[in-house]
């Protein structure tokens, strides 16, 4: 199970009047149709929250079959198994469906061009959950990370502890968000009493690179790591990535009324929380 279904499985205990099911990939595998098919059919559930993705960003350029299989075809399986029993669909997106090209924050409203395969398949998956199911959500999110499995925080972390120095990428900006806010802001979306249905956008507060994210996570941790700024052309990767990543949350704030905390105050949060 990944960084957020982790994070639900926490956060299940501060809403009790939600019950959950949990699954995982491998009582479930959403590429097949059958399985999701049963599963959908057998559930009393009256959401289903797709936490499951493909999300090795690289991994992907060389993988393009399994990445468009759980993304794409996974998601439309979901969507079709919803509509045929009724269910309301929560999906979780990713940033990754822009091009980064912008300077403001992306609206949910603003014309998705992704750079790779990654952002290709996660996109396909939420054309054909737009065209299969009406009642449903999609959250794109960004950066996200938690102290529940492998991500940016935990490894820089970790390297902190192991090194003198590190070399991040400032040319590269967006919002941290903290999987555990995004949790309780899905559990606060299906109490609420109306609902809505379509994309949404939900990341922490605030605008940062992934230098200053780094630099942040050793001071707040008393690391004495130094953290050195170095452009994306300087550490090249087999995707590329969008050099702006900042997700408008206003349609979220408006018609849910949830409170989102700033990235460097949900990242204190995160820390405290891995030695609670």
């Amino acid at each position: 199970m990944g960084q957020l279904g982790q994070e639900l499985k926490i956060v299940a205990l501060l809403f009790p009047q939600i019950i959950f099911q949990f699954t995982d990939r491998n009582q479930l595998d959403i590429t097949d149709e059958t399985m999701v098919a049963e599963a959908i059919a057998q559930s009393d559930a009256e959401f289903i929250i797709n936490t499951a993705a493909y999300t090795a960003v690289d991994k992907a350029e060389s993988d393009r079959d399994a990445a468009f299989a759980i993304n794409e075809k996974g998601a439309a399986l979901l969507a079709k198994a919803c509509a045929q029993h009724g269910k309301i669909l929560i999906h979780i997106s990713t940033d990754f469906v822009f091009d980064g090209s912008k300077n403001t924050p992306y609206k949910i409203s603003d014309t998705c061009v992704p750079l790779g395969v990654y952002g290709e398949s996660k996109r396909k998956g939420e054309e054909q959950i737009q065209a299969l199911l009406a009642e449903h959500t999609i959250i794109r999110t960004s950066w996200l990370y938690s102290n529940s499995v492998n991500n940016f925080y935990k490894t820089m972390t970790r390297l902190g502890k192991e090194r003198p120095a590190l070399n991040v990428v400032y040319d590269q900006v967006g919002t941290p968000t903290y999987a555990r806010d995004l949790a309780q802001a899905i559990c606060q979306i299906i109490l609420a009493e109306q609902r809505h249905y379509g994309p949404y956008h939900y990341s922490n507060e605030g605008v940062c690179s992934w230098y200053d994210f780094a630099h942040s996570i050793m001071q707040l941790q008393g690391l004495a790591c130094k953290v050195h700024p170095i452009e994306s052309f300087e550490y090249p990767t087999p995707a590329k990535r969008p050099a702006y990543s900042v997700l408008d949350k206003r349609s979220l704030r408006d018609d849910y009324q949830i409170a989102i905390d700033h990235w460097q105050d949900a990242l204190k949060r995160c820390i405290n929380d891995a030695t609670a």
